[in-house]
């Protein structure tokens, strides 16, 4: 019950904060998220309902289900042609640079290398929805995107494995290279090879109900949605890498929709409708908690924070060495190596919730004090890798003007398509009832119906009972399949004329074929 309700209570302030974002639009949605799950957790009243983060939870309802999500989302081929640049990054980078920085923190701090190892391999995995946030709102180029995106997708498995060897060599005083070695190959491996299976299985099994008679949508998706689950909490069992097994999946059902969009319309729509959804809500619950965490962190940990500076010089370093790490990487391996595409990557090496997960799965493995310690660093570490890229990019990347025209140019061309769709009914011999229904529809495609409108509407239709009758219900339906289409021919002759882009045209012309397909649908019982 408790799970419950503190689920409620999260899911509720990533409602609230993406309303709120869209009234901040100077401020990115994720640090709208961020904020809010910092309120939360400064009202004591709304604090009391959120449990205390527990890694495990999170690993498995929030991060695996999110990166089964955005493996979906890339393409397999873009794997297959990056593996070196991706191998590269998240391998051998994270593997040299936690080197590099574990060596010159113990000797700068006078630490105990093994204490400095888990703290850096802890800030070894990147987050490719904390370097969205950061970047929201500019211009980057597309392969300096996607070589960050990939790097955040594998190099995951490459941290837990390098805390796994720190924690080792703290409890028992030494460090095994070969044993380590061998137990990454093992553990990514294992997890590679447990994704791929199980999930062509899976696809295969809902496959084989698709193309048959006895397809049944409720239980497809159903099995699709426990998928990334499954596959998780079994390879974790199995002794592999969950994180790398359900980005593998992911990208193993990236092409099934695509080669089966036609088998069930309605199953393929939904799917998507259901992943885009999904997205957005784990993203945005994803730095509410974020922002819980940090909260609870600063409060509980304030005698450490107060009591001494170490914390913050050590997590400044961390941080700072590895970028440079990040930078002179890009300088020697990325095809691109000018020296402002190095300062993208370093900087593009955003640490997030993962960080934090993998700080609080090693609180009953180390003293406490120790573990207290290790939380403020990390704390620094997340909270520069967010802020320094936040302020840099604003001198090192020109802002995204698209997405304000896209906006505008929407909105007209919507407005000009719904005054077709309403002038097109000029020709019909409609009663007044059926008329006024019909234009009140074809104003909601631009929201042009006021909230006092709708109220008037819906008294008709429920509080009045005067509805329409059958014969006023084919007529408006066959009105509303003539506005429709004469919208659609509006949108035709601005591609064949290049009077608009095809993608802003594309975009709607889809919206009027949802929309022709909510009056169509004779299971839509609504209508």
């Amino acid at each position: 019950m408790d799970l419950l309700i503190s689920s409620l209570a999260i899911a509720i302030a990533v409602a609230f904060s993406n309303i709120i974002a869209r009234y901040t639009k100077q401020i990115a949605g994720p640090y709208i998220n961020l904020l809010m799950g910092i309120v939360v957790a400064a009202i004591p009243w709304t604090n009391h309902f959120v449990l205390g983060f527990n890694n495990e939870i999170f690993m498995i309802l929030i991060l695996a289900p999110l990166l089964f999500f955005e493996g979906q989302k890339t393409p397999i081929l873009m794997v297959r042609k990056r593996m070196k640049s991706i191998m590269g990054a998240a391998v051998s980078l994270a593997v040299i640079s936690a080197v590099v920085t574990a060596i010159l923190i113990s000797q700068l701090f006078s630490l105990a290398l093994p204490v400095v190892l888990i703290i850096v391999a802890i800030a070894t995995p990147t987050d490719a929805t904390a370097f969205d946030a950061v970047v929201e709102g500019r211009k980057i180029a597309q392969p300096i995107r996607n070589i960050l995106k990939m790097e955040s997708l594998f190099n995951d498995a490459t941290g837990i494995i390098l805390l796994q060897a720190g924690i080792l060599w703290l409890t028992t005083g030494h460090l095994s290279f070969w044993e380590n070695t061998g137990a990454f190959f093992k553990s990514a491996g294992s997890g590679l090879l447990l994704g791929a299976v199980l999930a062509f299985l899976i696809m295969a099994f809902r496959q084989y109900f698709v193309r048959s008679t006895r397809n049944v949508i409720s239980s497809q998706t159903l099995f699709y949605l426990l998928t990334p689950f499954f596959i998780y909490f079994l390879t974790e069992r199995l002794g592999g890498s969950g994180i790398i097994a359900v980005v593998t999946a992911g990208l193993v059902h990236n092409s099934e929709a695509n080669r089966s969009r036609f088998s069930s319309p309605h199953q393929i729509h939904f799917g998507i409708q259901l992943i885009n959804f999904m997205t957005e809500v784990l993203n945005g619950a994803v730095f509410v908690i974020l922002g819980i965490s940090l909260e609870r962190i600063l409060v509980s940990q304030s005698q450490i924070l107060f009591g001494s500076l170490v914390w913050l010089a050590i997590g400044v370093a961390v941080y700072f060495l590895l970028l440079i790490c990040r930078y002179f990487y890009a300088r020697l391996f990325i095809s691109d190596r000018r020296s402002k595409t190095a300062w993208l990557f370093s900087l593009g090496g955003v640490h997030g919730t993962v960080t934090l997960a993998m700080t609080f799965s090693i609180g009953n493995e180390i003293s406490p004090q120790l573990f207290n310690f290790i939380i403020v660093v990390e704390t620094v570490v997340i909270i520069l890798s967010m802020l320094v890229p936040t302020i840099l990019f604003k001198k090192l990347l020109l802002v995204d003007s698209n997405a304000e025209t896209w906006e505008t140019q929407l909105t007209q061309i919507r407005h000009d398509m719904v005054t077709e769709g309403i002038k097109s009914l000029e020709i019909l011999e409609l009663s007044p009832t059926v008329k006024a229904s019909v234009v009140y529809d074809l104003h909601d495609q631009i929201r042009k119906n006021t909230l006092s409108s709708f109220f008037k509407q819906w008294r008709t239709f429920t509080v009045n009972k005067s509805g329409m009758t059958n014969l006023q219900s084919v007529e408006q339906r066959r009105a509303l399949m003539y506005a429709f289409d004469a919208e659609r021919n509006y949108l035709s002759d601005l591609v064949k004329h290049n009077s608009a882009s095809s993608d802003y045209v594309y975009e709607i012309y889809s919206d009027i074929l949802l929309a022709e397909s909510l009056v169509l649908d004779p299971r839509n019982q609504m209508l």
